[in-house]
């Protein structure tokens, strides 16, 4: 029978107290509120200058928790914040990719992007990770090293979905120049060309892009498939944390685009009434306020329209 001492209750109760105090962490760790989220998010969105070709704000959302995921879970290169979104739920007519520099918040790239022969005509409706479906993968890619394959420059893809793009590399999909990714092509075909599964675009963009966003970025690829929506881990995982907003960021965002925002007080600043946090912002608006006025109403934030 093991004997006793001291030491093992001191072990004991050490193991216990490190137990104990892991579940607070435990719970901070996952303690981000589907509020805070969308409210971070659409901030996020609101400060990019998309310039005419604006992205749809549910797609950016679902490509920027997933983006927050990947950052967090150590797979993505921190020294080039980019985030490349494929829009398959447009038409293949429409300049549906989108290369974002979230530390500087502007589009890089804007352009157009073929989908795979398997997944339809002008519009990608089918989705396949299997060889030899020629079909276009939903979900999370982190981009990899360039090469020189058939198609010239190419960049290898590694999907990080599993059960929707994880065979991406033994499928050779990769981003690649082809020629017939070109308005030309739409003028004749009234829809882009297609490829074997690659997210092929035109040959004089294809060096460019290829050299933006190599090494360790992500490349989300989006179509509204209820499948994919309902089980996709890093979309639907929730982020460990998200960086602090800046309360004077709602009122420079509000400048830019007055037409999205209206104002509510925080739940956490229970003495300043909703219409008391309204008029304070409309008064800033006004200018009948100074802007070292904003900072004693750090708590006033958009709602969401």
């Amino acid at each position: 029978m093991k004997k006793w001492t001291p030491y093992s209750f001191i072990t004991i109760v050490l193991l216990w107290s490190i137990a104990w105090l892991s579940i607070p962490m435990a719970q901070a760790a996952s303690s981000v509120s589907n509020a805070q989220l969308e409210r971070y998010i659409s901030n996020e969105y609101h400060k990019i200058d998309f310039k005419q070709n604006v992205l749809s704000y549910e797609v950016f959302k679902n490509a920027y928790k997933g983006y927050l995921n990947l950052m967090q879970s150590g797979k993505l290169n921190e020294e080039k914040r980019l985030l490349t979104i494929l829009d398959f739920s447009l038409s293949s007519t429409k300049k549906r990719m989108w290369v974002i520099d979230m530390q500087k918040h502007k589009v890089v790239i804007n352009d157009y992007v073929a989908h795979g022969q398997g997944s339809g005509m002008e519009f990608a409706t089918s989705f396949s990770d299997i060889e030899n479906s020629h079909q276009s993968s939903l979900g999370f890619y982190v981009t990899g090293e360039i090469y020189t394959g058939e198609h010239g420059t190419s960049l290898r893809l590694y999907g990080v979905d599993k059960g929707f793009n994880t065979a991406a590399f033994q499928r050779a999909i990769v981003i690649h120049g082809a020629d017939y990714v070109c308005e030309s092509i739409i003028q004749q075909q009234n829809r882009l060309g297609r490829s074997w599964g690659c997210p092929a675009v035109s040959i004089e963009l294809a060096p460019k892009l290829i050299q933006t966003i190599h090494e360790g970025t992500c490349l989300f690829i989006y179509a509204s498939d209820k499948k994919y929506l309902a089980n996709a881990y890093w979309l639907n995982k929730k982020p460990t944390h998200i960086p602090k907003l800046n309360p004077n960021d709602e009122f420079l965002l509000a400048k830019k685009h007055p037409q999205n925002f209206r104002f509510v007080y925080d739940e956490s600043a229970a003495d300043i009434a909703p219409e008391g946090a309204q008029i304070v912002a409309a008064s800033y608006w006004k200018k009948e306020a100074k802007e070292a006025y904003c900072p004693p109403f750090p708590l006033i934030w958009k709602a969401f329209p």
